[in-house]
């Protein structure tokens, strides 16, 4: 609101009231100032919650608010004056206080937009180290931050967090030299080292699949088949079926023509788990031939509700499969529940995540030498790179080392991909084009969720930020390390296909951090020749690189490849493979203050936010098992 605008409300309000009656002054409107809806109910342009009065026109700054409630009191008190003016000298002395009020009241609002203005250059010309503009909306992300050097070396960053990214720049460079805080490569080693791994143990006689034949197709990107396949297992062994070896669906989305056997080792999968269930690797040769949809032996995801009950199957897929002899699954994405189930049952789903699923050797010699390169070539392996990549592959890691120390590196997963940004409904900065672009892969990708747009009144992206349900920006979580404590010096690896914007996205993480390593850096392309068009393995090597780190930070907790990397880590990890999990919702609140907030206040919010997710505990109930592999059935207590 300006003062112009201001001075034509009140010049209009005075012709309004001469116009009603010549003697008096009156005010059409009631005024609320604190916001009913009384206030200019009939106008589109007023919030009917917020209700802000005409004087206010819209602004909400303090000054502003001061100057309109001062301004509706002086008029206010003007109604006061008789009716019926019966001398006329009365008249002229009316009218020439009234002159005179007109210019207080103007003088007052104009000295109080003038404060308005003077705190509001002060809080955006902030500066710490080097002159940052601020943001103009703390509501939105912004889709690039750009990094701009000029003639004196100083880096200066634009966008919605670039006053936020220059303090954390600042911080960086004095702190180089300083310690980091102990807890950023530590989880809380006592409790944590009280649980062991025990889902190997076996309490039962094998199953001989009598029933019948189980088949899997399972979708989604590889960790949400490496769940489809531990689920196929655990319900071969409920239905007392014998389970074909999983098929991967092929996906627009991922484009990727993988199936289990250029992942996983067939052979040890169907030995390991031969005490427990009965696998092959193909139909016999009588039931080939059937047309599986035409005899109603076909299950989709819309015939199964997502987290069923063992009972459901026994009730409803069971019997088609003693009349049918084989049942074929496609989909099977999360159709199995993780409580209520028998013990031995939800032992069986950790055996299989855990001990069953073994990368085959060209993953694991290819992940070896991405993990001997990001210890830079220690004779040390990491705590957990046996069980990834194999004794073979950590002797030939030992023989090639030239150094006994290895160095730390932190994993970093983005789960910034256009699916995740596209799926989340909110926004990012990016304005017209930007929605346009994602609406238009909602369109081909996630068409129900196109559907529910139109029918229902979905919350705002606003709404879904505060409430820590949109993915962190790469902004977002360079902040978030720079706050926790990371030093400049820091080696950092990120995982993730394929971000968002591209690489200039990563822009400010690079350049708060220039260790900043991916696969792509560290392999040849000779190297990754085998992988080239398979999204499935090179996720593979990712898993690998996140899981062996020696702290490992995701960016979004509902990730499928951020919880089985975080339930590995605890699994195999004895108490001391720390991993970062945000409290979005927390963080939300924390950077919506970017525009004033000092970083010593924005280090502090962050560190408690992120503390508060570190501790350890037991799986809560109906909680996923591969996430929080602590409880009875996949780890046993030594305490």
């Amino acid at each position: 609101m300006s003062s112009t605008s201001n001075s034509n409300n009140s010049h209009n309000l005075a012709l309004e009231s001469k116009q009603d009656r010549p003697n008096t002054v009156r005010i059409p409107d009631r005024v609320d100032l604190r916001g009913s809806p009384r206030s200019r109910q009939g106008s589109p342009s007023h919030s009917p919650r917020l209700g802000p009065s005409r004087f206010l026109n819209g602004e909400k700054s303090g000054a502003s608010f001061v100057g309109a409630e001062l301004l509706g009191k002086l008029w206010g008190d003007r109604t006061k004056q008789p009716k019926n003016a019966k001398r006329k000298g009365g008249k002229v002395w009316y009218q020439k206080e009234r002159v005179k009020g007109l210019v207080v009241v103007t003088a007052l609002v104009g000295l109080f937009f003038l404060v308005d203005w003077i705190m509001l250059l002060r809080l955006q010309d902030h500066r710490v180290g080097s002159d940052d503009r601020s943001s103009r909306n703390a509501s939105s992300v912004s889709a690039q931050v750009k990094v701009t050097k000029p003639s004196k070396g100083k880096k200066h960053y634009s966008g919605i967090y670039g006053r936020l990214l220059a303090l954390a720049a600042h911080a960086l460079a004095e702190g180089q030299n300083k310690r980091e805080p102990k807890d950023l490569w530590q989880e809380p080693v006592v409790p944590a080292s009280a649980w062991r791994p025990c889902a190997d143990q076996r309490d039962w006689e094998p199953n001989e699949g009598k029933n019948g034949y189980i088949m899997v197709t399972a979708n989604g990107g590889i960790n949400q088949q490496r769940v489809a396949v531990c689920n196929a297992v655990v319900l071969a062994r409920l239905l007392n079926a014998t389970l074909v070896v999983p098929k991967f669906m092929y996906s627009s989305v991922w484009k990727d023509v993988s199936q289990f056997g250029d992942i996983y080792q067939e052979e040890y999968f169907i030995k390991y788990l031969a005490p427990d269930i009965r696998i092959v690797k193909e139909l016999p040769e009588e039931l080939k031939s059937l047309d599986l949809e035409a005899i109603g032996s076909v299950v989709t995801d819309v015939d199964v509700r997502k987290e069923s009950k063992p009972s459901f199957y026994l009730k409803n897929i069971l019997p088609i499969l003693l009349q049918k002899r084989v049942v074929h699954f496609v989909g099977f994405g999360n159709r199995l529940a993780f409580d209520p189930i028998p013990f031995q049952l939800q032992r069986l789903r950790c055996r299989c995540n855990f001990h069953a699923l073994k990368f085959v050797p060209k993953i694991q010699e290819t992940a070896a030498l991405l993990l001997e390169r990001l210890h830079k070539h220690s004779a040390q392996p990491g705590l957990l790179d046996h069980y990834l990549v194999g004794p073979h592959a950590v002797a030939a890691m030992i023989a090639r080392s030239d150094r006994a120390k290895a160095s730390k590196y932190l994993a970093l997963h983005l789960r910034f991909e256009i699916d995740m940004v596209a799926h989340s409904l909110c926004e990012f900065g990016g304005g017209e084009k930007e929605g346009q672009e994602l609406e238009a892969y909602r369109q081909i990708h996630f068409p129900a969720l196109t559907e529910l747009k139109k029918t229902e009144k979905l919350p705002s992206p606003a709404m879904l930020r505060s409430e820590g349900l949109c993915p962190l920006t790469p902004e977002e979580a360079v902040l978030m390390l720079a706050a926790l404590g990371f030093n400049r010096k820091t080696q950092i690896y990120v995982a993730g296909a394929q971000i968002y914007g591209g690489t200039s996205r990563l822009a400010a993480l690079r350049s708060l951090y220039p260790n900043l390593v991916t696969k792509e850096n560290l392999l040849s392309s000779a190297e990754l020749e085998p992988f080239k068009n398979f999204s499935s393995q090179l996720a593979a090597l990712d898993f690998i690189a996140c899981t062996a780190a020696d702290a490992f930070a995701m960016t979004d907790s509902g990730s499928q490849l951020s919880s089985l990397v975080s339930g590995y880590r605890i699994y195999y990890g004895g108490g001391r493979m720390p991993t970062i999990r945000p409290n979005k919702r927390r963080l939300a609140d924390i950077f919506v203050k970017n525009n004033t907030i000092e970083w010593k206040v924005f280090e502090q919010r962050v560190r408690k936010a992120v503390r508060q997710t570190k501790h350890v505990q037991s799986r809560p109930k109906a909680r996923s098992v591969y996430r929080y592999p602590r409880c009875k059935e996949c780890m046993c207590r030594t305490d």
